[in-house]
């Protein structure tokens, strides 16, 4: 888990650091809705990464821990 975090936190600082030398140049009002959105995005995609890395947050359900031990798991089923 902390491995994928990290690795989508490089990937979006990557991309980050190739697309702010370009984000002067926008000139009309839709390039700058463009970047403004783009790096939203990125912020907020770095900040779930760091929330991650940092465990702040819970992971996703499919990724959790279970609780149950296997006869619980067994006991459930035969219901």
């Amino acid at each position: 888990m902390r491995k994928y975090a990290l690795l989508r936190l490089l990937l979006s600082l990557y991309l980050l650091y190739f697309a702010w030398p370009y984000v002067p140049y926008a000139t009309t009002q839709l390039e700058k809705l463009f970047w403004l959105s783009w790096l939203a995005f990125v912020t907020v995609v770095i900040g779930a990464n760091l929330l991650t890395l940092l465990k702040l947050s819970l992971p996703p359900v499919m990724e959790q821990a279970s609780s149950y031990t296997k006869e619980e798991r067994q006991r459930a089923r035969q219901r």
